[in-house]
């Protein structure tokens, strides 16, 4: 059909001039309507489609790519406020690489997706504020280092537009802080480097956050942070008078606002955490006057730890120490790996972790389109396994992979997708969990045992390597597992969703289970420990703590005061629970306790209210009183108790969070919802976001150790769970009971009969769990 060149005017008013395929504009042609559009471009079929350029009434304009009646493809759009963008489209909004020139003469630069900043760009203030780093769904969110106008800078991570994670912040006045942020607020243990004292080499740091060597930034794929390299084993003591004569403290809580939308963004000045980044008491204020004279003489430097901004703890160091080759703070610390395992490394152990994923995606997979039905007795038999061979080339029903060959082993398959579904976790959620792109990690020991963890990208599941002795107890304890399980939908001990055993070519065998994260929780996790009611060895030694440490029984110098009908329904299922392992004669188990600490309430009123920063308000207070008598409040005043909400809080399952929502006796014993003021609404259930009230029990030696604890009493968020629930009191554990008993008070040791077991566990539990007067 020909093309011919023709103008016509429509009885609606608009009007094309142009070329014409038949009835439909096709080619170059004009098209002008009647409320004051016009399009001037390429078109196909009767759409715009092409190069071509648009105008609106508002003075509004776009000249570039078109396809289909979209914008799309590369293009310049000028908004009636003067904005400007250039760069990519899809779909009439914003998405790929492109820049944007904002009328108040702010510029981001970077990656767009759906219209909002993601991935990685950088945005520039007026006020010389910038921001290098990445971006999600519009606000500043993964590794990024934003810059100050003044000479202050952060480089760490971020969330949803605020501090969150590892960083170091430098200042102005050549200090530095290595340290952790939540929400926007220095929050748990970190390192302060007044001016003039030797802190570590920044080359790591910049690898780890985005810069190379030469300074320019760069993403880096690294987000390993290791903050216990800034760590020293002497301490100054201190008073606790000196600690509390403060001043100087700066008033601004450290959030970045959260305005970072589209338009019109803007910042403020560079934030200072509560109790400010200088030394706090007298003697470190002397240290730091005279901070160009000390440059070169080693002055001292503090480790500290914060809570929600708050400056709890401070010991003083000598810098001399620093400069020597420091412990890891947080990094893997040396285990005795068991045999099965310890020709990994390296290589050997990525493939490991690859080797898993790929079993894992393949037997879920396989069994989850089975149409679900009740176990039977066979499901938990010797015959119920799946078994597969994976060579590196792939074959019939296995995809080729860049691992080693294997052979995959799946035990109990039935059961296990049974136990998920029951656990209420969506097949698709677990897979990518664990088998997604992003992949496992793996974490350090926390017990004796040489196990190896991982843990999944998004923190909901752990994977431990089990001994062969571990396994043959799980798979005989299974089916009185399935049932206690489905009878107690808040029972706490470990929830199980799959066991799995890998065979590599030359023939070692490694056994993982897969378990829920207890600590999967949008709030950090301060403190850890694992009870079990014993004292021989139950206790960590000083110099081997760390901020991630799980600390034991004799390191546990709080007792916490609990809602009363929250207290009743932990301790009911506590007894059931023990019950249960006590009749599979299991022993050797513990609670692992998780605390999650609020900035004491008396200083509620110093701290500005969240995603406001002020430069009306003063900048100091004279003083902070602390330790002051008072009377218990339960529940804790900085915590509060409502009536719960389902359409006010999250209530999707997660790895460790199946059970129904608890009663309060503060709340009129009904469901309640736990709220953190200026943080979240968190749905309570057993051993999940339960509040309490902790009182610290004060130590005679607490002057002597160098570390003043600065409250006595916190507000907290209790996470629990009972753990390690595989060792039956066998022979080898009754001769470890006959021998330790020889030499210590047979009540005392972790090995002794699994009923006087239960009994000691739960005495102790009452004492850390007091009943509230």
């Amino acid at each position: 059909m020909e093309i011919r060149l023709e103008e016509r005017e429509f009885s609606n008013g608009d009007v094309y001039s142009g070329q014409l395929r038949g009835t439909l504009p096709h080619g170059k042609g004009k098209y002008a309507w009647s409320d004051g559009i016009i399009y001037e471009g390429d078109w196909e079929e009767g759409k715009i489609s092409g190069k071509g350029k648009i105008t609106w009434l508002s003075r509004a304009k776009y000249e570039g790519d078109f396809s289909g009646g979209y914008l799309h493809g590369f293009g310049t759009m000028t908004s009636p406020d003067g904005s400007l963008y250039s760069g990519s489209w899809r779909m009439n909004v914003r998405h790929g690489l492109g820049r944007k020139e904002y009328c108040n003469s702010d510029s981001y630069d970077g990656s767009w997706r759906e219209g909002l900043q993601d991935g990685s760009g950088s945005y520039t203030w007026t006020n010389g504020n910038r921001f290098i780093g990445n971006w999600k769904k519009g606000k500043m969110s993964g590794r990024g280092v934003m810059s100050w106008g003044n000479g202050d800078l952060f480089n760490g991570f971020w969330l949803n537009g605020l501090r969150h994670g590892s960083g170091v912040y430098k200042y102005a006045d050549g200090g530095f802080y290595f340290g952790t942020w939540s929400r926007g607020l220095k929050d748990g243990t970190g390192v302060y480097y007044p001016v003039g004292s030797k802190h570590p080499s920044l080359k790591k740091w910049h690898r780890h956050f985005g810069y190379n060597d030469t300074g320019n930034f760069i993403l880096s794929h690294d987000s390993s942070i290791n903050l216990e390299e800034l760590r020293n084993s002497k301490a100054v003591s201190r008073t606790l008078s000196e600690i509390t004569t403060t001043s100087g403290l700066a008033r601004n809580s450290g959030r970045m606002p959260e305005r970072f939308l589209d338009e019109n963004w803007s910042t403020t000045d560079p934030p200072r955490d509560y109790m400010g980044h200088g030394p706090l008491s007298k003697s470190g204020r002397s240290a730091g006057s005279g901070e160009n004279e000390g440059r070169g003489k080693n002055p001292i430097v503090f480790e500290r730890e914060y809570m929600q901004g708050v400056l709890i703890k401070e010991r003083i160091m000598s810098s001399i120490d620093m400069s020597r080759k420091a412990r890891p703070l947080d990094g893997p610390k040396e285990v005795s790996i068991s045999a099965c395992v310890s020709f990994l490394g390296g290589k050997w152990n990525y493939y490991l972790m690859l080797n898993l994923q790929l079993g894992i995606r393949y037997t879920v997979g396989k069994i989850t389109p089975v149409p679900r039905r009740e176990v039977r007795a066979s499901d938990f038999g010797e015959r119920a396994r799946i078994t597969m061979f994976f060579p590196r080339n792939g074959s019939q029903y296995t995809p080729s992979h860049k691992s080693i060959d294997f052979d995959w082993k799946d035990y109990c398959p039935m059961v296990f997708r049974n136990l998920r579904e029951m656990f209420k976790l969506d097949a698709a959620d677990y897979m990518m969990s664990i088998c997604g792109d992003d992949g496992l990690r793996e974490i350090s020991s926390p017990g004796k045992s040489g196990s190896i963890f991982y843990l999944s990208h998004d923190d909901r599941f752990v994977i431990k390597t089990l001994k062969r002795s571990e396994l043959k107890v799980l798979l005989r304890m299974l089916p009185r597992y399935y049932e206690h399980v489905g009878e107690h939908e808040n029972t706490l001990i470990t929830k199980f969703f799959g066991v799995h055993r890998l065979k590599l070519k030359w023939g070692k065998k490694v056994r993982f289970v897969v378990m829920g994260n207890m600590f999967c929780t949008e709030l950090k996790i301060h403190r850890r420990y694992d009870l079990k009611g014993s004292t021989q060895g139950r206790f960590t030694e000083k110099n081997k703590i760390r901020e991630k440490t799980t600390m034991k029984d004799l390191d546990l110098a709080y007792e916490f005061h609990m809602d009363k009908l929250l207290r009743e329904a932990l301790f009911k299922q506590i007894l059931l629970d023990c019950s249960f392992l006590e009749s599979l004669q299991i022993i050797d188990y513990s609670l692992l306790l998780g605390l999650h600490f609020r900035a004491p309430d008396q200083l509620n009123d110093i701290l500005e209210p969240p995603n406001e920063m002020s430069d009306q308000e003063s900048d100091s207070v004279a003083s902070v009183e602390v330790g002051l008598p008072r009377e218990p409040s339960i529940p804790p005043k900085g915590l509060l108790l409502v009536t719960h909400e389902p359409n006010s809080v999250n209530t999707a399952p997660g790895p460790h969070i199946r059970g129904s929502t608890l009663r309060a006796f503060a709340a009129g014993e009904k469901e309640v919802d736990l709220i953190l003021p200026g943080t979240a609404r968190l749905r309570v259930q057993l051993g999940v976001n339960m509040p309490a009230q902790a009182h610290h029990k004060l130590h005679q030696d607490q002057e002597e150790s160098g570390t003043v604890e600065l409250f006595e009493v916190y507000d907290v968020v209790v996470y629990m769970g009972m753990i390690d629930i595989l060792q039956e009191y066998n022979m080898k554990k009754r001769m470890e009971h006959t021998c330790k008993s020889i030499q210590y008070d047979p009540m005392s040791i972790s090995a002794i009969e699994p009923t006087l077991y239960a009994k000691r566990f739960t005495d102790f539990l009452l004492k850390v769990f007091p009943e509230t007067a």
